[in-house]
């Protein structure tokens, strides 16, 4: 047996990353000129570069000007929904659609996500072998399965069964959930701008969120309006994945969700603002273009989609949603509120990975900080689900990394600046080494 453990650890993969300076995750300063052990795809040892150890048969890299940081968490997305624009879930959700968005999420940087809520069984596989795996190449996904809509009202996806008439029925639906593996449970309340007729009634939510908690799971609000916000903080909520839109919320609702314990984990504010336009406004991005299809740009672009989008009657409402989401989150973030990030990434024109990038400028606006961003897209959402094995530079956790060539807490929009990304200690391609639906070389040179 001696011999055995001695000769799987001659056979260590080692890898030492050197002279970075260190963003962790935790909400702690950066961090000059630090260096990292890697065994196996996990962190060994972090600290100063001067006091490294240098393991026999290491692969070493010199990472001297550039920055370290874990890799970001999307907290809220979709997946398998779309074939460019296109949205149709009994068409395109199947697991190789699905493995090739978390391929994308990972080039940018995008290393776990929360899928959330329309799900079908179909994840559960993926997840499985995700974690029987550990060392994979894409990012690694957690699920709310089938969110919990009221018939009739607001939420969910066309094609997935997920609606329920009574709080049996949705007390029930999250029995049969949670046995299925979901890692939260999710529920809808909303009437898109009053076009429709109910919202879920609170005895329903009352039901999804007791039922969750007495089977140790956490649960989680969409929302749009702040009556049913303060509501379901009152019954025990634990995250919104949406920010209150229909006003200005003030710091009475961040005081009760701060006594509560209820977080905003994700505030959506990149949807929000894709919302108000009829041309998203980085079609030409090469840090966008790099992750889609020309047949995609050439959608976006064309005339009767940009006109359809802005003669619609939700269309002049949009404004005033995404500035209320941005005061709102303000106001959280002043009062304490324990808020992460994430996107409401993968339903149709709001694309994977690059969202978390605008997210984070978004927030920044907003009012906090990059450090306080960047810990929010990383520790802060790891720790929503209790995670121990990924979302701060640590020993014992998977190296899920994001390398940058410019220091993202000078200005946020270096997190585009990505000079390498690490899934379990490996390298896998970033988006300057991808160029979606064309030959490999036809998106010219990288352009940070």
């Amino acid at each position: 047996m001696a011999a055995l453990l001695l000769a799987g650890s001659a056979h260590a993969q080692t890898v030492v990353l050197e002279h970075f300076t260190l963003i962790d995750g935790t909400g702690r300063a950066p961090v000059t000129d630090q260096s990292l052990v890697l065994v196996d795809g996990r962190i060994s040892w972090v600290g100063p570069a001067a006091k490294a150890p240098a393991p026999k048969s290491a692969t070493t890299e010199d990472l001297r000007g550039k920055y370290l940081m874990p890799g970001i968490i999307d907290s809220h997305v979709h997946l398998g929904l779309v074939d460019g624009v296109d949205q149709n879930y009994a068409k395109y959700y199947n697991r190789a659609n699905i493995e090739r968005q978390l391929h994308l999420y990972a080039a940018y940087g995008v290393t776990s996500v929360y899928t959330l809520g329309t799900d079908g069984d179909a994840i559960h596989d993926v997840i499985a072998d995700q974690r029987r795996i550990g060392r994979i190449d894409m990012a690694r996904a957690y699920t709310a399965g089938r969110g919990v809509v009221f018939k009739g009202s607001y939420g969910g996806v066309p094609g997935l069964d997920q609606m329920v008439a009574t709080p049996a029925e949705a007390s029930a639906m999250v029995t049969r959930e949670i046995a299925k593996g979901d890692d939260f449970i999710k529920l809808w309340m909303d009437d898109e701008f009053s076009t429709i007729a109910e919202r879920m009634p609170y005895a329903m939510s009352k039901a999804v969120i007791e039922t969750a908690h007495k089977a140790g799971k956490k649960t989680a609000g969409h929302i749009f309006y702040y009556d049913n916000a303060a509501e379901l903080t009152r019954e025990g909520i634990d995250v919104f994945m949406h920010q209150v839109r229909d006003r200005a919320a003030g710091p009475e609702l961040s005081r009760t969700m701060k006594a509560r314990g209820t977080w905003q984990l994700a505030s959506t504010l990149s949807r929000e603002a894709s919302f108000t336009y009829t041309l998203l406004p980085f079609v030409d991005d090469p840090f966008f273009a790099r992750g889609v299809a020309p047949t995609t740009i050439a959608a976006l672009k064309a005339p009767a989609r940009q006109q359809k989008l802005g003669s619609s009657p939700l269309f002049p409402k949009y404004p005033a949603a995404f500035s209320n989401a941005m005061a709102n989150f303000a106001t959280q973030a002043k009062n304490g509120v324990a808020y992460g990030m994430g996107t409401d990434s993968g339903p149709s024109a709001r694309f994977p990975g690059y969202f978390a990038h605008w997210e984070l400028e978004l927030m920044v606006k907003a009012g906090v900080t990059p450090l306080q961003a960047l810990t929010a897209a990383t520790g802060t959402n790891a720790k929503f689900l209790g995670t121990t094995q990924t979302g701060t530079i640590e020993k014992g956790k998977w190296a899920d990394l994001l390398v940058l060539d410019r220091d993202p807490i000078a200005d946020i929009r270096n997190t585009r600046a990505i000079n390498a990304v690490y899934i379990a200690g490996r390298k896998v391609p970033t988006i300057w080494q991808t160029c979606t639906g064309r030959a490999a070389d036809a998106c010219g040179p990288a352009v940070q």
